[in-house]
């Protein structure tokens, strides 16, 4: 392939196969099987290394969380959430855009991936948000934007796989993305009455609106105390999971990787024995969703394994890094050069591939300018989750176009508003490592 090295004949044939619409996972293994040939490497290596990519232990908390964000969704947690936000918020006007931005962050920390959240809570939110008086494709986008946060929020399957990756604590981690997560669903409050004012809230309001689609029949003829108090013992077991997931966690009763089972476990405890809406098929078609994307997940990690070997063995890490340190003396210059491009990556490529690829080479500019790992992993979380609503390939658009009947370009122009102050956000959390670390400072 022209005169290249083998890494970067690698590189740039990914990326042909990209733009070829092979999958990521098979465009990473077929890319990372050219440059083994080229560098003279037999394939019986290859078995090896794809076990070696895969096993490991952290790396189980990636299904299960997909499957206890799965069950979540089946047994009614999700829309007994939402009730109880909608009746906090009350005849607010414009109210619901404000409870879609808080149920996609309490979702985060149940589900911890974006288009999983989309598709668990996107119809509930989007129809109570069109009954307030928001367009739809607004709608549609606020639900893509904070369901982004869930790679954020923790728990984190991308900040799991970061932490396998950098080899740092996933527990901090976890701690340290709480701030900026929340410092992120603000932004997205204080962009609403800017970008998606109500058209029609007095109407709504008056006739119960977006409040009667989604806390019904038995709130009805309460006053507001009571209404909230049945809607919170209705929501309550909802409301509990970040707390058992992320409490035992910081406790340190459990792993990040326990939690998961124990989110698991906690799910068909709430559907089988407070709700008892789990049933035989409910449990099936959870286990199917969870499955499959888990099974797409990490597919996409065992390829990745193959990859990165490449990458080390043809020394691209101090090839591209050394490059990367050499463009500038001033640390910001660089900081904002790694931003950009994962930024730019985010657009064609999916969070899980942009961290195998780039994080072997951006680690170790990150040790040798003295930085966080922490931080940097926490910064980065955002950057990539800015990449899920944004074309052409935010997964989390395609998500909520298919459960929305509307075109990829309507729901990504209603993204435009919240793309700047995700953008906004970024720089902030980037510029001021504080934000990440006052909890972690905290908790020591």
């Amino acid at each position: 392939m022209l005169d290249l090295d083998p890494g970067t004949a690698m590189v740039v044939l990914f990326f042909v196969l990209l733009a070829l619409r092979v999958p990521v996972a098979f465009a990473l293994g077929l890319s990372s099987l050219y440059a083994m040939w080229q560098i003279g490497f037999g394939l019986d290596l290859v078995g090896d290394l794809l076990s070696s990519g895969i096993a490991k232990f952290s790396l189980l908390a990636i299904p299960f969380f997909i499957l206890a964000g799965a069950l979540m969704g089946t047994v009614g947690i999700a829309e007994r959430m939402i009730r109880f936000f909608r009746v906090l918020v009350g005849d607010l006007p414009g109210g619901m855009g404000v409870v879609g931005t808080v149920v996609c962050l309490f979702w985060g920390a149940v589900s911890g991936s974006g288009p999983a959240s989309v598709a668990a809570i996107g119809p509930l939110i989007i129809r109570g948000m069109e009954e307030d008086g928001y367009p739809k494709p607004f709608a549609a986008a606020l639900v893509c934007t904070g369901a982004a946060l869930s790679i954020v929020i923790p728990p984190s399957i991308g900040l799991v796989i970061y932490g396998v990756i950098a080899e740092t604590s996933i527990a901090q981690l976890f701690i340290a993305a709480i701030i900026p997560g929340l410092v992120m669903g603000l932004l997205m409050i204080a962009t609403l009455p800017f970008a998606g004012k109500a058209r029609h809230a007095a109407a709504t309001a008056a006739s119960g609106g977006g409040l009667a689609a989604l806390a019904p029949k038995p709130y009805a003829g309460f006053s507001y105390p009571a209404r909230l108090g049945r809607a919170f013992v209705d929501a309550f077991w909802g409301l509990l999971t970040p707390v058992v997931i992320l409490g035992g966690i910081y406790a340190g009763v459990f792993t990040p990787t326990e939690a998961a089972i124990v989110a698991t476990v906690y799910a068909l405890f709430v559907g089988l024995v407070i709700y008892r809406s789990l049933t035989v098929k409910t449990l099936y078609l959870a286990l199917v969703e969870a499955s499959a994307s888990s099974a797409v997940v990490m597919l996409v990690v065992t390829f990745a394994s193959l990859f990165g070997w490449v990458v080390t063995v043809d020394d691209l890490v101090g090839k591209y890094s050394g490059a990367l340190l050499a463009m500038s003396d001033n640390q910001w210059v660089i900081l904002a050069v790694i931003m950009v491009v994962v930024l730019i990556a985010g657009m064609f490529m999916d969070a899980i591939t942009i961290m195998f690829i780039a994080l072997p080479i951006f680690l170790p500019v990150v040790r040798e300018l003295g930085w966080d790992p922490v931080w940097f992993g926490v910064a980065l979380m955002v950057n990539l989750a800015i990449g899920l609503f944004t074309p052409p390939v935010g997964i989390n658009l395609f998500v909520a176009a298919n459960i929305t009947r509307l075109s990829l370009e309507k729901i990504a122009l209603g993204a435009l508003p919240f793309l700047l102050t995700s953008l906004v956000g970024l720089a902030i959390i980037a510029a001021f490592p504080e934000i990440s670390h006052v909890l972690l400072q905290f908790m020591q």
